[in-house]
């Protein structure tokens, strides 16, 4: 009993001192940020009189230095310390600067999408007419040997604006509702899609790779990665492919867009695992109209 008491005396000085000495800081800083605080009024009052200006404004430059100190500081704090510009102003100071990063506007046409001439759209009806049983993809190729430069989509808008069957003589033609139902059981499909996340680094983007069972509605993440590659997305074929917990273990059809990172590597993996990959394009996601087989 002795031992403890003694053990306690001994612990209690420094648990004091430790006190006293927290206690002094913190009063040491408060009386810093209250000083600086004023100090800060002072300034921002004599600016305004001087310039005769309502608010203080600033450069990109400085508002992306003060928001990324303002940042690490948080907004609980800013309410306490910032005596300028609100913390709101801060953190969407914060965001704007960050996330202009994304911004890819400088990049894109200035002009839209180039329209179509007269005489060529007078010319892709010419030769539809001429040739009845010419599909709009065939004509396409024709007109991109004859180096006219319209797109399939195109082609076929043009000749469903004159009265002419894009696709004419179909013998077997299947809606991808119909394909759906036929193959509900077996059917599976995957894409990507994207969030900006607050890191240590700042904002960064991710892509998170969704796998969906059409027939539970079941919904599983593959993978997230800021940014996906051939060799990524080839571990995750064998990831969901696997034969004993793979989600596509039971599957035969795989729908997936015109994604760049849905390689032929990635697709094989898929096919030799027993499951068709089904790539989709505008013309499917628009018209529901499924792959037509002669």
């Amino acid at each position: 009993m002795r031992k403890k008491q003694n053990k306690i005396m001994k612990i209690k000085p420094n648990i004091v001192f430790l006190s006293m000495l927290a206690g002094w800081i913190n009063r040491q800083q408060r009386d810093a940020i209250n000083y600086l605080l004023e100090e800060n009024r002072i300034l921002k009052g004599k600016y305004l009189a001087e310039t005769g200006k309502k608010r203080i404004i600033l450069t990109d430059r400085q508002r992306r230095r003060l928001a990324i100190l303002a940042k690490r500081v948080g907004r609980k704090i800013l309410f306490d310390i910032s005596g300028i510009f609100s913390p709101d102003t801060l953190l969407a100071w914060y965001r704007k600067l960050v996330a202009a990063k994304y911004d890819s506007s400088k990049s894109r046409s200035k002009y839209g999408r180039r329209t179509i001439s007269n005489e060529v759209r007078q010319q892709i009806i010419d030769i539809a007419k001429n040739h009845k049983y010419l599909g709009c993809r065939k004509l396409y190729g024709y007109l991109k040997y004859l180096g006219i430069k319209v797109s399939p989509a195109s082609v076929s808008r043009i000749l469903r604006e004159a009265g002419i069957e894009p696709s004419p003589d179909r013998p077997e033609r299947t809606t991808w509702s119909a394909f759906i139902k036929a193959h509900w059981n077996s059917l599976c499909a995957i894409d990507f899609f994207t969030k900006e996340i607050f890191t240590k680094n700042g904002l960064v983007k991710f892509m998170a790779l969704v796998a969906i069972d059409y027939k539970t509605r079941k919904v599983e993440i593959a993978g997230i990665i800021p940014q996906a590659n051939g060799m990524w997305m080839k571990q995750i074929a064998k990831n969901l492919t696997d034969p004993f917990d793979g989600f596509m273990k039971d599957k035969k059809f795989v729908v997936m867009d015109q994604d760049p990172v849905f390689t032929d590597e990635v697709r094989e993996i898929f096919a030799d695992a027993g499951v068709e990959p089904m790539r989709t394009t505008p013309c499917h996601v628009q018209k529901l109209i499924c792959r037509q087989r002669l």
